[in-house]
């Protein structure tokens, strides 16, 4: 993802999110971490003949990764893009030689949460009210060794 990817995707963004969008400052702090020798953040776009599909991003902090957000429009659910992103972000993951990963999902977002069990994460708590203003609580799930669960991937054309 780079500067000139932040307006389609907020345009997703707050499509998918309309109650807890992040901002434009909010992705804009994030690619500042993401670029040079001190980088601790990757994001993504899927985008194919100049359409953005979906995006995503991870934060490591020593040897812990952390799966910021992943986002697949509607019309591509179903179609493996957002376990594309997912494998991308745990290569990431590997490249910043973290340990383990940890994501926060809406409870209620059981199609997300088949998709990170597909990939080893399991559920380690909760945190209440997490989601704001809905007041939604986060399922917190954890995957040990990222590494193990990457594998190729085909498809959209996934950009850094």
């Amino acid at each position: 993802m780079r500067w000139w990817d932040i307006d389609p995707v907020l345009e997703l963004e707050k499509d998918l999110f309309p109650e807890d969008a992040w901002s434009r400052g909010m992705f804009w702090s994030e690619l500042a971490h993401s670029r040079g020798p001190e980088a601790t953040r990757r994001y993504l776009v899927a985008e194919e003949d100049g359409h953005l599909f979906g995006y995503a991003g991870l934060a490591a902090s020593g040897d812990l990764g952390d799966v910021q957000t992943i986002a697949v429009r509607r019309e591509q659910w179903g179609t493996g893009l957002g376990g594309r992103l997912l494998t991308e972000l745990l290569r990431a993951a590997t490249a910043f030689e973290c340990a383990e990963v940890l994501l926060e999902c809406r409870v209620d977002n059981v199609r997300a949460q088949k998709l990170y069990e597909r990939f080893g994460f399991e559920a380690i708590g909760f945190r209440r009210g997490y989601y704001q203003p809905g007041n939604i609580d986060a399922l917190v799930m954890r995957l040990n060794d990222p590494s193990t669960s990457v594998n190729g991937v085909q498809g959209t054309e996934i950009n850094g």
